[in-house]
């Protein structure tokens, strides 16, 4: 029995009454999935005042879905859903998504290359794209016009960014992720590539070594070449995960990590292997960089706490990690914001880097997400998209394994917004790509990730 949390639920104005609006939304919701069977709904007293209606409303729409057999009360326990979503709308949820993706005709302000470089890039399984239909439009909508209509903010925005975003980010990362972050050390950047070059600028010489893991995340490889960094590597296995192991013959400058969900084999970094990564940093004078990459989305357990709040519990303002994050994965792509958490000692060496490079996001997005972060919105926002791509990644895999049986081997962990996973035998991984870009699907394969020779795996992966 899982609580529901009405999330992003809004009543469409056109209908008649507010009562058939409610009706229509709910019932919308357990259609699609996304309420499952046995989600236990809010309290009507809870539900009518979150959704600013009577009571009475709230009261007779449960009473109609439960005549009708959506929900099913239980006594002294409340309502819970009732019925699971009937195959005939599973089967017309694909091409519902496409419909939603179909690109509107030609304008003279959009070039067909423009288009078509959006289309590709959002097709069905695009890598690190997150759900761009279940996303709360409305409340950010009227988050943003709310911040239209400030004076105050239209001017350019500091370099440092947004004081009230900082605060509410300090807040959030704190709670959530156990991130010593006041808010005189976060910077706010255009995404986390701007974060990694930023940092890279402020840490490193010419010809410094830096170590990254193998497979690993290709844009960190591109800001390192375009530092002058000499790159080292720390091999990723999906079996035993990272080997920290590499750390022992490695005299560079800075260390590179996805602690909490690696990208592309989707293994996560144990507090033992972090205390060990940490000390190795703090004796020799040197750097983490802990890029938090879809620490939010983990399904089958609680995701470790920060690297660098274990970091600052054993070793306070000393503690020797940069930690990068951004909202781009659970928010949306197109609100580029970043943030980096830095010592006290390396924040305006990376304030003047930002300064020499520009790049401001504009603070009318700042602070609508500073807004959107305190009043609780962007939690509810997150968890219910985390039980939403739990739902997808179980479907997804539950398809795979029918359709290859013991063929198939999933590689990462339950987790994120990726499934890596390798066959036994059959067509060549970049023969599965081409036959899919056909028909408007995109993945990406092993061997493109890797820079070594391509192994079994890669081949069929």
């Amino acid at each position: 029995m899982q609580p529901i949390d009405i999330g992003d639920l809004e009543l469409d104005g056109r209908h008649s009454t507010k009562q058939q609006a409610l009706y229509e939304a709910v019932q919308a919701k357990i259609l699609s999935g996304q309420w499952p069977r046995n989600g236990k709904l809010p309290a009507s007293r809870q539900m009518a005042t979150e959704l600013g209606v009577s009571r009475n409303t709230v009261t007779a729409v449960y009473d109609q879905l439960r005549a009708e057999g959506y929900i099913d009360s239980r006594p002294g326990a409340g309502f819970f859903i009732q019925v699971s979503t009937p195959d005939k709308y599973l089967q017309a949820a694909p091409k519902a998504l496409a419909e939603s993706r179909q690109v509107p005709a030609k304008s003279a302000a959009v070039s067909s290359d423009d288009t078509q470089t959006i289309v590709e890039r959002n097709r069905p399984f695009s890598t690190g794209v997150p759900d761009l239909v279940n996303f709360p439009y409305k409340k950010w909508a009227r988050a943003m016009q709310e911040q239209f209509q400030r004076p105050l903010i239209s001017g350019q925005n500091t370099t440092q960014g947004s004081a009230a975003l900082r605060m509410a980010l300090s807040d959030y990362l704190s709670s959530s992720r156990s991130v010593s972050a006041p808010p005189h050390r976060i910077i706010l950047t255009l995404g986390a590539q701007q974060a990694l070059y930023i940092a890279m600028q402020a840490l490193l010489k010419q010809g410094d070594e830096v170590m990254t893991e193998l497979p690993g995340y290709v844009q960190m490889h591109k800001v390192l070449r375009q530092s002058g960094a000499a790159i080292k590597h720390m091999a990723v296995s999906p079996d035993t995960g990272t080997d920290i192991n590499a750390l022992a013959h490695f005299h560079g400058k800075a260390l590179y990590l996805t602690p909490s969900n690696h990208y592309p084999m989707g293994t996560s970094i144990d507090t033992h292997c972090r205390m060990h990564c940490i000390e190795w940093a703090s004796k020799n004078d040197r750097w983490i960089i802990e890029d938090d990459y879809d620490s939010e989305f983990q399904f089958a357990s609680r995701p470790y706490p920060s690297l660098q709040g274990l970091a600052t519990t054993l070793h306070g303002d000393d503690a020797r990690v940069i930690y990068i994050g951004t909202f781009s994965k659970a928010f949306l792509p197109a609100v580029r914001v970043g943030y980096m958490v830095v010592p006290d000692f390396l924040v305006d060496d990376c304030l003047a880097v930002k300064d020499t490079i520009g790049g401001d996001t504009s603070p009318y997005v700042e602070e609508a997400l500073a807004a959107f972060i305190a009043e609780g919105h962007y939690l509810r926002h997150i968890r219910k998209m985390r039980h939403l791509y739990q739902q997808k990644h179980r479907l997804f895999v539950e398809l795979l394994e029918k359709q290859l049986g013991n063929r198939v081997c999933v590689i990462s962990q339950p987790a994120g917004l990726h499934v890596t996973f390798s066959w036994k035998d059959g067509p060549l991984a970049k023969d599965v790509q081409r036959r899919l870009a056909k028909v408007g699907i995109s993945i990406r394969t092993l061997a493109t990730i890797s820079t070594r020779q391509t192994t079994q795996r890669c081949r069929h992966g």
